[in-house]
């Protein structure tokens, strides 16, 4: 069988097509929602969750360095600034607090999406006190709102509650 050029140019982008389809159906395959929502998750909470540790030296009690850094190190970079924390042992513990309890919260899956916001609160004010690390407080806001919006997925105790509407 003999095919003009037409034909085969045809033939050639049906294969491309076809090789094209299976590439997309692999992908979907590797990066199915449920997958991408959990490893969200852990990404998101993995840095929160270890800053949060370092400040604690018991229950309930911030250890000296977290009361420190937010009274003699860190500032709000505000114009006509930067400022000093106000209530800084008040911002610490929140901070503290903050860092393990939401993190918590969203590697289980429960009260995720409050969670999330929660994070994208302390993200801002992170951005706040150091302005230079923009890109990464960016690609946390990007996460947590993404967590937010699509929820946890079906790894999540939230899922298995009810909260079983994602967002399209």
């Amino acid at each position: 069988m003999i095919l003009n050029q037409d034909q085969a140019s045809i033939s050639g982008q049906w294969k491309i097509a076809g090789l094209a389809a299976s590439a997309r159906a692999g992908v979907q395959w590797i990066a199915r929602p449920w997958l991408v929502q959990l490893l969200l998750r852990v990404a998101l909470a993995v840095p929160f969750l270890k800053s949060g540790l370092l400040k604690w030296q018991g229950f309930l009690m911030l250890n000296d360095t977290a009361i420190y850094l937010f009274t003699d190190e860190f500032r709000l970079h505000l114009p006509g600034g930067p400022y000093p924390f106000p209530a800084p042992a008040l911002f610490a513990f929140l901070s503290g607090c903050g860092e393990v309890v939401l993190p918590v919260l969203l590697i289980a899956g429960i009260g995720a999406r409050f969670a999330a916001l929660g994070i994208v609160l302390m993200t801002l004010i992170i951005q706040l006190t150091v302005p230079d690390g923009w890109p990464v407080h960016l690609t946390w806001i990007a996460m947590a709102l993404g967590i937010a919006a699509w929820g946890p997925g079906r790894v999540s105790l939230d899922y298995w509650l009810g909260d079983r509407y994602p967002r399209s």
